[in-house]
This record gives structure tokens, C-alpha cells and sequence, in this order.
């Protein structure tokens, strides 16, 4: 079946490739490459293959024998076997890893394959991430565990599907190879089954590819692994330019500084609109450091990432964040500074005072125009344009906040909303907006205090004595978090639930008004009203997705598949494959209400409730209790 595959490597054509193959963690200067050898696993098994991945490489659905074209990419999509016609190599880049610059980083745990020729002859770039040691392993060993990998498989394929430039995942492989992992760094490891995904993009070429030419940092005394080689610096902007933006290429070919400048402004919008693209789902990356952003605009490396369920603009995804640097709100500032750093990393080829400029005009203008063409579609403003629809949005956001709305689900169901003023109509909207609001548990284990009064009492203490004491152990923003969520938890103390769901409803009520108002301008503007509706609709449900990789589907997906059952897993795929359709086929049971006999044990009784959760609801109350690292 893999027989098909043809190669066509250019990027060890055309970039430095170490000469070494000496194996094992090491500095490699003076290359973009260094050559590396999978590591075998015990019995490896497929967890799941994506058929619309894999058909980019030419690899059509194995209708024959499929057992043996499971088991033959569960050996070669291991590592086990090497494809004939596959060169493994490590890719060395640097990165500045939550704002501070970390020197030589590189593929760690991933292996370019190669480039596969897809069946119209464009190019793919094929990785195992999980593969083994290379020389960037630096302490660990190269191993994926089968939670994570499951993680990226399955969101890989939900971001395509879901319209949002992304890498790609063809196969998730996992064996019985164990490794130790400590999965919330807290002194309890465990043994997890090492799992294998085979990833596919155009290039894995990043922001901090460019930062292995930096000198000694400032800050951290850190320099890459390559500096003064500017010769591999032009080296690899002609290769990404000629290579991934021919256009630009073409255009510019007699002169590099404006050639580069094209270059740099064209990856500025295409970040812009991406970050644009992410906030309009509730995307959260969870590690946008500059090793993490892709030179061509895709989102790369899914590591604790997170859909947010209910909607917070300070939301953190990632428990390793502590001072929540990658948070929702935070995501297009950071993305911005990125490329600051990636302007930095093309000096001289390009001079930082063109690239700033490029920066200034283009960032927030690019971000500002796409994530409000955006919101305008999830929002059924299909015929006008008006200065007002930026507040009309912030407005939304703002009673999402307030009422603990569902991101996905409000949207959702926005589509529903009629511009008909019949009062029991509204009320009856009005009451399924309000289901889709956090509950007064849902709210009171979000707000729950997570410090201990005297530990919150001392570091107040200290931040107003002794400031710099106070700064290597706590910031400012999570002592007003914490003093934020005490006084929440205090309000929700006096609070019940019907005046709750009152205040709620009158939150929603006020903004549905002013959407009223704006869609009725737009059926002003409109000769057939009917007409409209319907198309209003339809790109409003090709817009807002009813599913998304949510925490607790992830979840739930991970725990059968550690336990030797990957269905949940290929169910999952199969659904994220659609995200704005009403799933077929799929038994979206509604939660039994009726009580559980008084026998069943309490751990079954988990379970079921577990699964009894239809995918597109907003998550049950012990997902909350997931931590992501």
C-alpha cells in the first residue's frame, strides 16, 4: 500500500546538512539538518488513520485488504521500518520559550521522513513525532506518550475540517514500549505506552529556524548554534521563498531586500489572520513560544492546547502557564511579538527598521479586518457592513462573560434566533440561550479560591515590603485573580439559582435587542427577506461549528484507548470531520435522568455518565477538574 509513495527530498537538497551521525544529544553548528535513525517499538498497532490526510500523499483508501494496510503503516508509520525512498533527519531551529530566549532547541522527538509528491505534484513534508532520540533530545528521550499523541491527531484533523490553516495528521501508532512520565510534574509518575504520529504539512520550518544565527542573548547569555553564518541564513530564505512563496520569488528576483520584505509582510498577515481565525473558535495554542510558530502561517505543534467551552477571555489552557503569558486574550499580542523576534532573527538580509514598519502597517490591520469579517459571518451580517458591528461583537463577548456562556454552543445556536417579535418565540429562544450559561456549580468551581488565606495574606505582605521578593515568586496579575475570584465566590455564596438564571436572562435579552435591531437593517437592505434568512442561515451554520475537540471528548477518547479500545478514538475522528453538521449515525444520546440503582458501583456509575454525554454538549461538571501540561 505504502509502495506508492514517491520522494522527492528538497530539503536536504538544498539546506546544510550535518555531517555527523554521531547519536545522541549534542550542539549541531553549521546546519539546518542532522541525520537520525527511528528507535524500534515493541508491537506497534494502529490507534487510527485519516483518510483525507493520507490521500494528499496519493494514498488512496486501502479497499483490498485493509488489515494489511493497517498493519503495514502501524510498521513503517512506527519507525519500525524506514520508507524506501526516506532520508530521517532532525531539523535544528532555537526559540524563545515564554519570552525568553532558550538557544538550540530542534526536533526533539520529531523526524522529517522526507517530502512525499501528492498526486497533482505538490510537495509534503512527512514526520514521525515520537520516533526516538535525536541530537535536540536534549534530557529526554524522544518518545511521545499515547494521551498527547492522541491529542494532536485528533486536533490536527479538527482544525483542517474546521477551515483553520494546520498541519496535518495521517496515523496515530501506538506499542506496548513503555515510558516514565510525571504528567503534572507533581513526584507521581507512571508508565505510558510510547505512540507515534505521523504528521504532514508543506514544511515544519518555524519563526526560531531563523534564530540558530543569534548571538549570545542579553538576558540569558544563550546563543544559537549557528551564529555569524549568514551564508546559511540566505541559504534558507531563498529556499523558503523560492520554495513556499514562488510568487514573491518571481517577483523580486533582482532584489533580495525587497524580496525579503514581501516575504516578511506576506507571514505577518498570514499570522495576523490565522490568530484572527483561532479567537473566532475559542482556540487557545497553550505554547505560542517562537519555535511553535510556522514560516508558512499554519498552527503547529498541538501540545496542552484547548477550545474554551465557557467563554473567558483571560482563559489559560495550559497548567504549565503560570502566568497565563499564552492566555485567549493574549493570543494576538504574543503572536505579534513573535514576529518581532522573527524580524530580528533576518537581520541583515533584512534591515529591522523596513521589517518594524512592515510590522506597524500590517499586524492589527490584517488581525482587526479578518477577525470581524469573521465574526460578521458567525453573526449572519451578510449584506451590510456597518461601523457599529465591531461593538455589536464586543457586546456579545462581554454577556457571554458575565452569564458563563458556552463559546460554541451560544453561536450555535444564534442561527435559531428569529427577527420575528412573536413574545413566546422570544422566550422560548431566550430559554435555550440561558441552558447553554454556566450553572451555579459550573460557577462556583470556576471561582473556587485556590489559595490558602494566610498564603494570600503573606504574599500581599510581601508584594508591598518587599517587591522584589515578592517578584521571583508570585506576579501582580495572580494576586488579583486570586482576590477576583474570592469576591466572585463571595457574590455566588448569596446567590440562588432562579436569580441566576433572571439575571441571565436579562443579560441576554438586552444584547438579543440590539441584534435584533442590526438584522432588521439588514432585511431593510434586501428586496426578498425570505431569501435572505435562508442565506443568512446557511453561512451562519458553515461558520459556527456544533462540534469541537472539547477537553473531556479528548478525554474520554484517551481512556478507552488505554484500554486497548480505540473506537472512541476513530468515532471522534469521524465526527470532527464534519464540525457544522448534525452528526449521522452517531447515537447523540440525550442524559438519562432516571436515577441509578442504588447498587451499581460508583465507578460505573462515572463511566456511564461519561458516555452518556452527547458530543456537542457543553462539558460536564468533572471536566473542569482536567489539567492540561
Amino acid at each position: 500500500w505504502l509502495g506508492a509513495l514517491r520522494f522527492d527530498n528538497l530539503a536536504l537538497r538544498s539546506l546544510p546538512v550535518d555531517a555527523s551521525e554521531e547519536v545522541g544529544p549534542r550542539a549541531v553548528p553549521g546546519a539546518c539538518f542532522a541525520r537520525v535513525r527511528p528507535s524500534p517499538l515493541q508491537n506497534p498497532r494502529l490507534v487510527a488513520m485519516s483518510l483525507p490526510a493520507l490521500a494528499l500523499l496519493g494514498l488512496e483508501a486501502p479497499t483490498a485488504d485493509p488489515a494489511a494496510a493497517e498493519a503495514e503503516a502501524a510498521l513503517f508509520f512506527s519507525g519500525n521500518r524506514v520508507l524506501a525512498g526516506a532520508e530521517p533527519a532532525a531539523h535544528c531551529y532555537c526559540g524563545h520559550q515564554f519570552g525568553s530566549f532558550a538557544g538550540q532547541l530542534g526536533d526533539g522527538a520529531a523526524m522529517y521522513l522526507g517530502e512525499v509528491l501528492g498526486p497533482r505534484g505538490e510537495r509534503w513534508e512527512i514526520q514521525l513525532k515520537g520516533a526516538g532520540i535525536t541530537p535536540f533530545s536534549r534530557q529526554a528521550d524522544g518518545r511521545k506518550v499515547l494521551r498527547s499523541s492522541i491529542r494532536e491527531f485528533l486536533c490536527s484533523e479538527a482544525m483542517f475540517h474546521l477551515g483553520i490553516p494546520t498541519t496535518r495528521a495521517g496515523t496515530c501508532v501506538t506499542s506496548d514500549s513503555k515510558v516514565v512520565r510525571d504528567v503534572f510534574y507533581d513526584g507521581n509518575p507512571k508508565n505510558e505506552r510510547c505512540t507515534v504520529v505521523l504528521r504532514i504539512a508543506s514544511t515544519f520550518i518555524r519563526f526560531g529556524s531563523f534564530e540558530i544565527f543569534k548571538p549570545p542573548d542579553e538576558y540569558t547569555g544563550r546563543k544559537g548554534p549557528s551564529v555569524n553564518r549568514n551564508d546559511i541564513r540566505i541559504q534558507m530564505l531563498d529556499y523558503v521563498i523560492s520554495t513556499f512563496y514562488p510568487e514573491i520569488q518571481e517577483a523580486y528576483s533582482d532584489n533580495s531586500i525587497q524580496r525579503n520584505a514581501a516575504f516578511f509582510r506576506e507571514i505577518t498577515k498570514r499570522t495576523a489572520r490565522l490568530v484572527a481565525e483561532w479567537q473566532c473558535v475559542g482556540f487557545c495554542h497553550g505554547v505560542l513560544n517562537t519555535d511553535n510558530m510556522s514560516i508558512v502561517g499554519l498552527t503547529i505543534d498541538y501540545g496542552p492546547f484547548g477550545f474554551m467551552d465557557r467563554y473567558d477571555p483571560e482563559h489559560v489552557c495550559n497548567g504549565s502557564d503560570n502566568t497565563g503569558r499564552y492566555a485567549y486574550n493574549k493570543q494576538p499580542e504574543v503572536c505579534r511579538w513573535n514576529l518581532g523576534k522573527l524580524a530580528e532573527a533576518l537581520v541583515p538580509e533584512l534591515p529591522l527598521e523596513i521589517s518594524e514598519l512592515i510590522l506597524e502597517e500590517e499586524y492589527d490591520a490584517e488581525f482587526e479586518k479578518h477577525y470581524l469579517q469573521k465574526m460578521r459571518k458567525k453573526l449572519g451580517l451578510i449584506q451590510l457592513e456597518l461601523e457599529e458591528d465591531s461593538k455589536l461583537v464586543s457586546e456579545l463577548l462581554e454577556t457571554m462573560h458575565l452569564t458563563g456562556g458556552d463559546f460554541t454552543n451560544i453561536f450555535y445556536l444564534l442561527s435559531s434566533f428569529s427577527v420575528d417579535t412573536d413574545p413566546s418565540k422570544f422566550e422560548d429562544f431566550l430559554e435555550e440561550l440561558t441552558n447553554q450559561c454556566a450553572s451555579m456549580e459550573e460557577l462556583k468551581v470556576a471561582f473556587k479560591p485556590q489559595m490558602d488565606p494566610r498564603q494570600l495574606s503573606m504574599m500581599l505582605m510581601l508584594a508591598q515590603s518587599n517587591p522584589q521578593l515578592f517578584a521571583l515568586i508570585g506576579t501582580k496579575a495572580n494576586i488579583n485573580k486570586e482576590l477576583e475570584r474570592i469576591e466572585q465566590f463571595s457574590k455566588l455564596q448569596q446567590l440562588t439559582a432562579a436569580d441566576l438564571l433572571s439575571r441571565n436572562k436579562r443579560h441576554w435579552k438586552k444584547w438579543l435587542e440590539k441584534y435584533r435591531v442590526r438584522l432588521q437593517k439588514e432585511i431593510e437592505s434586501v428586496g426578498n427577506a425570505d431569501a435572505w434568512n435562508t442565506d443568512r442561515v446557511k453561512v451562519m451554520n458553515s461558520n459556527n461549528p456544533k462540534y469541537i475537540l472539547r477537553n473531556y471528548i479528548a478525554q474520554n477518547a484517551i481512556e478507552a484507548a488505554e484500554n486497548g479500545d480505540f473506537s472512541e478514538v476513530r468515532n471522534v475522528l469521524k465526527l470532527l470531520e464534519h464540525p457544522f453538521q448534525e452528526a449521522e449515525g452517531f447515537q447523540e444520546v440525550k442524559e438519562d435522568t432516571e436515577e441509578e440503582g442504588a447498587t451499581a458501583a460508583a465507578a460505573v456509575c462515572a463511566q456511564e455518565t461519561r458516555s452518556r454525554q452527547p458530543y456537542c454538549s457543553k462539558p460536564p461538571l468533572w471536566a473542569s477538574e482536567l489539567c492540561v501540561t
